[in-house]
């Protein structure tokens, strides 16, 4: 993928990196949406119609059990899109997609959409980018929450995090983290604490702060290098 042009108006990684000939097709097209907390963008067996490009915040992949437990496996930001489907030629959201960081962003209908990706060999390969991208995360991300312990995890899911918020800061609640980490908020507040304690983040009303992004890689296990290295292969950080 090419680099994200500098003189893009898109802060997304996919649509900066587009040729202007691709971008001058889907910039018509391309609707600014705000993202609010907790807005639910595609649940699981939905027909995808809509398919948002993030400018800012955060989408959480997240698999619900019969319990109501809910374990996320995928992130979205700036770094990808949101609707897989449209370009797997798949109809239906096997998973419910969620803000979990507000921000802002682009909507296109997937029908055109659809229709660009059939025509145009160039925006198809950068999708498809994407495409690869989000099979590494989902897959590092099963076997992170299988193998390793609880405060690798925490330390994995915040870089990945201020990798797609570009900030040190990251509004987030310890219940919030407990769902999407597949753990109890008691459980997460004793991880968070080990890292606070150590220096590398601070804690509090709801917003986490990295301190010490170097020693929290050290933290982290290696899943979070993994799809680090992956992403910036790709082009999309």
């Amino acid at each position: 993928m090419q680099s994200a042009s500098a003189s893009s108006p898109y802060k997304n990684r996919v649509l900066a990196s587009l040729p202007a000939i691709e971008i001058k097709r889907l910039a018509p097209h391309l609707s600014p949406v705000t993202l609010k907390i907790n807005r639910t963008l595609h649940d699981a067996g939905q027909t995808v119609d809509t398919v948002y490009f993030l400018e800012e915040g955060i989408c959480s992949v997240v698999v619900a059990m019969e319990s109501g437990n809910t374990v996320e496996v995928g992130l979205i930001g700036r770094d990808g899109f949101v609707g897989l489907p449209v370009l797997l030629g798949t109809e239906h959201a096997p998973n419910r997609n969620f803000i979990q960081i507000p921000g802002h962003g682009y909507s296109v209908k997937a029908k055109f959409l659809r229709e660009q990706i059939e025509t145009s060999s160039e925006l198809r390969k950068v999708l498809q980018r994407v495409a690869q991208g989000m099979l590494t995360q989902t897959a590092q991300t099963a076997a992170c929450n299988r193998l390793h312990e609880l405060e690798e995890r925490l330390a994995r899911w915040l870089l990945m995090c201020q990798d797609r918020v570009q900030s040190d800061q990251i509004p987030i609640t310890q219940e919030f983290l407990g769902m999407m980490l597949g753990t109890r908020r008691t459980s997460v507040t004793v991880a968070a604490g080990m890292l606070h304690k150590a220096g590398l983040i601070a804690y509090s009303r709801g917003n986490v702060t990295i301190q010490d992004r170097e020693r929290l890689k050290q933290t982290a296990c290696e899943c979070y290098q993994i799809i680090h290295e992956e992403y910036v292969r790709l082009g999309l950080l």
